[in-house]
């Protein structure tokens, strides 16, 4: 059989796939045109209602939400912690707002509710809305953390409360470790690990001795090598 016979068989069963494709498909979609329609238009229903949720419920809501925050925040930032947290009577408190709006007016809300409870000697409460903070900000987050660990220090819960400082200080590397390490050897020298206070201070003197920590962790370490020859 000549070459030119034998391409004009291949494209002949070629065209014939094609054809038997194209046919197969053309009967798919008469026979399930009705669903796919369906479908699509139970899509774009979707979508629409996701819109106009965003733009005419959430986003209204949202706005506010950060306009009640407004006065908290001023209570918050002059260290009336109990207005921040429950309101005056006219506007409403942090606690009030995470009540009607959740995170709404986003994740800040929980770190002032529980700053504020922790301030106010609530400690369980201050653990519960600072263990809800969530933040791409590591400052923020360890600071958070921190505070969860004085709220378990407050309760005398001296292993956790270690555990959140250790947590706070691992951090990413950030000079306000220094003070969460400090915290955690002070927690240590109380409990009577002089060895791990001694660690956490000298990890403080390697690290950071540019810190208000590290120009005064001398003092602490000289005093706990002293105690520890007695």
């Amino acid at each position: 059989m000549s070459k030119n016979k034998t391409g004009s068989k291949h494209k002949k069963e070629e065209a014939a796939v094609v054809a038997e494709a194209i046919s197969k498909s053309e009967e798919f979609l008469a026979k399930y045109k009705n669903h796919l329609i369906y479908t699509v238009a139970g899509v774009i229903i979707l979508l629409g209602l996701g819109f106009g949720y965003m733009k005419l419920i959430r986003e209204p809501r949202r706005n506010e939400a950060l306009a009640q925050m407004f006065p908290a925040e001023r209570y918050f930032r002059s260290d009336s912690f109990a207005l921040a947290l429950n309101g005056d009577g006219n506007v409403l408190g942090f606690k009030d707002i995470i009540d009607q709006y959740k995170a709404l007016p986003g994740q800040v809300v929980y770190f002032y509710a529980g700053v504020s409870e922790l301030q106010l000697g609530n400690f369980g409460q201050a653990i519960e809305y600072l263990k809800k903070y969530k933040s791409r900000d590591e400052i923020i987050q360890a600071r958070a953390w921190c505070n969860i660990g004085d709220a378990y220090a407050g309760l005398e819960d001296t292993e956790s409360a270690l555990t959140w400082y250790l947590k706070a200080a691992a951090y990413r590397d950030n000079a306000y470790a220094a003070a969460y390490y400090r915290k955690a050897g002070i927690l240590m020298e109380e409990k009577g690990d002089y060895a791990g206070a001694l660690d956490m201070y000298k990890t403080i003197k390697n690290k950071y001795p540019q810190t208000l920590e590290g120009y005064e962790i001398d003092k602490y370490i000289a005093r706990l090598e002293m105690l520890m020859l007695q």
